[in-house]
């Protein structure tokens, strides 16, 4: 691979060790360190990977891989090239040829606004991106940002979050009544801010109106605002509430539902009920974002207007030129910075990780299946075997809410997981008979907040390494590592664990943090729970009894027949509710043809076509119900995404799916196999049952009689 200079590459240096890349056709623009801005004019003469790489290396103090990652994502951006000037520039103009005789200007405009990053110029904040960021593994996803400055003032900080999870997030960001801007500009999500009509819900009012609320305005504009989106776009919508007011006009007499704050509360509450008339759309919870984060000290509704809904912090950063609206005289800013906490960007980092953990929840990156707890020490206070009982609580000892609250609010935690749709496992160093025996409460205990042993669906309560049962069972499960998290209170364990299973995910350092992270941490949510997701528990214990079934001394034919399989596969109407089919699609990494999600209104869209439809399978044995487990999407003849729960891997469902398929489109069926790094089980399935690969990579069946 070669790498030099785009010809339209500019660059200007704009102080502070920052150098801005300006591309003259596109017109993207991004601020990066000296540094980088070096190597890329170290490139003019054309670099070779890998074989110039070992220079570069000596001449940069970064890993191969550091650089190399830089390279692509300078490349990506348009401002390096494999071309040669004169063949770039040819290649520039093949893009506008097909529209010979447009308008050149016009096309342009669209080229740029295809690939725009970033916000508009007033408002955009931005760090330099240096060399060490090239190194990262990272999920790509592209985004557009629809807001005015409280969104897009956002933007580089909405970066810095997602990267700091584990995702390279390219933003893009326009104005709200800029819609068609979605059709233009390539993305998977689309975040909205604080719409304009907010300023008419902090309008002073004496009585509020029911048939026509101060707030009706603020509803209206966002529901056309999503309409409008899902007229260019299938993705998911994640769209803001209101940070409430922390002051009001009238102080103490703003009262009952047509006071100032309580105006925001009943726009907000109005606002979550709106969104769920819409498929794909989100409501990201600011407001309590904001409040956790101390909500005076991130608007500046004390200082500038009731609506605003910017940050103190702005006016620190305003440029010297407008200081002529006030005779360029302006009080001493002291007072502000010290009220900012010398941090007049807080607002928008609070801001930033609320998106980015929104983000990860609605697009399943990372998203955990099973969470692996210790016992002794985690779960209860001290080693069962010697204290005797998990707790010695009784009601005239101290209330729930004391010390024993703590362990009280974890176990209740965990269990809101499992209500999640997440699996318990436990590993613990003990005599397992003495901790079943022990693990029990009185009465008085209030049982629906604590864990039980029915609760997990495995256990390996022994005297073997974590590390070792661990393993087993992410094997009993069929789950990858990276789908676990495991806690543990002792420090040598999870340095043990780390070290030797680093995909897991390790935690325990911080008790008093622990039920909080478990409830908000975005891997361990999803945008809604489904029956299927609360019934996963069960589902997965009599997984594990099939399996236990399976061992014994009989063929597999034996053991097939006696499960008394039953299958039913269904196409779904327009109508129906789509969301387990997306968990599926997004849960599913084993057989999974493509690894590709879809959202609820695509599914919608396609369920609707004549030659196509969504279908879904249903599967029932002697150990009762596994529920919906597997999907299909296929459009025009083409299976766009075919996947099946690896609980019903092995027990003939994928032929008896594919069949019905098959018999259903009289024969004439194409799919295609994208190869991931897990979904190794499905890559046959195709070739197994009659189709046939063409040169252009798909398979495609061939309709005999049996499909007429």
């Amino acid at each position: 691979m070669r790498f030099r200079p785009s010809a339209f590459l500019h660059h200007l240096s704009v102080g502070e060790g920052r150098v801005l890349l300006v591309h003259g056709l596109s017109g993207a623009k991004l601020v990066v360190t000296e540094e980088a801005a070096s190597l890329v004019l170290a490139l003019a003469d054309g670099l070779c990977l890998p074989d110039d790489l070992p220079a570069l290396v000596a001449r940069f103090p970064y890993t191969p891989d550091q650089l190399t990652g830089a390279l692509r994502d300078l490349q990506e951006r348009g401002f390096l090239t494999e071309l040669d000037p004169e063949a770039e520039r040819a290649a520039q103009a093949a893009t506008f040829s097909p529209t010979f005789g447009r308008d050149p200007a016009a096309l342009l405009e669209r080229y740029q606004r295809q690939r725009q990053q970033g916000g508009e110029s007033y408002w955009a904040v931005s760090s330099a991106l240096g060399l060490e960021r090239g190194d990262a593994d990272l999920r790509r996803v592209e985004a557009i940002l629809f807001g005015d400055c409280d969104l897009q003032m956002e933007a580089d900080f909405l970066r810095q979050a997602a990267r700091d999870q584990g995702v390279d997030l390219r933003i893009a960001a326009t104005f709200p009544d800029d819609v068609r801007f979605a059709g233009d500009h390539p993305h998977e999500v689309i975040f909205v801010g604080a719409l304009r009509a907010r300023h008419q819900i902090g309008l002073a009012s004496a009585q509020t109106d029911p048939e026509n609320p101060d707030y009706a305005a603020y509803i209206q504009e966002a529901q056309r605002l999503i309409a409008g989106l899902h007229q260019y776009s299938k993705a998911p919508v994640l769209i803001d509430n209101l940070p409430l007011p922390t002051v009001q006009p009238l102080g103490l007499a703003e009262r009952g539902v047509s006071g100032h704050r309580n105006r925001f509360r009943m726009a907000n509450l109005t606002l979550s009920q709106m969104v769920e008339t819409f498929d794909d759309v989100v409501l990201v919870d600011l407001e309590a974002a904001f409040a956790a984060a101390g909500t005076e000290r991130l608007l500046d509704d004390a200082q500038v207007g009731f609506t605003h809904f910017g940050s103190p912090g702005w006016m620190l950063q305003r440029p010297e030129s407008e200081k002529a609206a006030v005779h360029n005289l302006f009080p001493d800013p002291a007072p502000l910075i010290d009220w900012v906490q010398a941090d007049p960007y807080r607002r928008e980092r609070v801001a930033a990780k609320a998106h980015a953990d929104a983000l990860l929840s609605v697009l399943g990156i990372g998203r955990k299946k099973a969470v692996i707890v210790d016992l002794d020490g985690t779960l209860w206070p001290g080693v069962l075997a010697e204290t005797g009982s998990p707790f010695n609580w009784s009601p005239d000892l101290s209330g729930a809410f004391s010390y024993i609250g703590l362990y009280f609010g974890l176990h209740e935690a965990l269990k809101c997981l499992k209500r999640r749709g997440l699996v318990l496992a436990c590993v613990s160093k003990n005599d397992e008979a003495t901790v079943r025996e022990l693990w029990t409460y009185p009465d008085h205990y209030p049982r629906e907040r604590l864990l039980s042993p029915d609760d997990f669906v495995t256990w390996r309560v022994n005297w073997r390494d974590k590390v070792d049962n661990i393993n087993e069972i992410a094997t009993e499960l069929g789950f990858a590592l990276d789908t676990f998290l495991f806690i543990d209170d002792h420090p040598v364990e999870r340095d043990r664990v780390r070290t030797r299973l680093p995909e897991v995910e390790v935690w325990g350092e911080d008790l008093f943090g622990l039920r909080r992270s478990l409830l908000t941490d975005p891997r361990l949510q999803t945008p809604r729970v489904t029956g299927e997701a609360g019934q996963r528990t069960e589902l997965t214990k009599a997984q594990l009894e099939r399996q236990a079934a399976r061992t014994q001394n009989v063929s597999e034919a034996d053991y097939r027949a006696s499960l008394n399989i039953r299958v039913q596969v269904t196409r779904l109407t327009p109508e129906q509710d789509f969301t387990r089919i997306r968990e599926l699609f997004e849960r599913t990494t084993q057989f999974n043809t493509t690894g590709r999600t879809v959202s609820s209104g695509e599914l919608r869209s396609i369920a609707a076509q004549d030659q196509g439809g969504v279908f879904a399978v249903e599967v029932w044995d002697r150990f009762g119900a596994q529920g919906l487990v597997g999907a299909a999407v296929v459009s025009a003849g083409e299976i766009l995404a075919l996947a099946l729960s690896c609980r019903v891997l092995g027990m003939g469902v994928e032929a008896q799916f594919l069949g019905e398929l098959l018999a259903h489109f009289a024969g004439n069926l194409a799919g295609r196999i994208v190869e991931t790094a897990r979904n190794i089980p499905v890559r046959r399935l195709y070739q197994d049952h009659g189709f046939l690969l063409g040169d252009d990579g798909v398979w495609r069946h061939a309709p005999t009689d049996n499909h007429t």
